[in-house]
């Protein structure tokens, strides 16, 4: 398995299984040796309250603009590196 991100630090929000969407990803993630992305955890602990976050991202990166998708990938890369956040 590869080396997991610094913990959260939110042990109820990281512990907590799921059933949903994101909770199957997450399973789906370690079963394969990867560590998920930590905010499928937060996605995965209040889907209520996290599917309006999931669908802006999506809509954001993925939805039409006169920058590429994978363009708008890049520079969500370069910020996170640049606040030094592991993306």
């Amino acid at each position: 398995m590869k080396k997991s991100p610094e913990p959260m630090y939110l042990p109820d929000v990281e512990s907590h299984e799921s059933d949903g969407h994101y909770g199957r990803m997450i399973a789906m993630a370690r079963s394969s040796g990867f560590a998920p992305p930590q905010i499928w955890h937060l996605f995965a602990y209040k889907p209520r309250m996290t599917d309006a976050l999931s669908a802006f991202t999506h809509e954001v990166m993925r939805g039409p603009s006169p920058l590429s998708a994978g363009l708008r990938e890049l520079i969500a890369a370069y910020t996170s590196r640049r606040n030094a956040c592991v993306f």
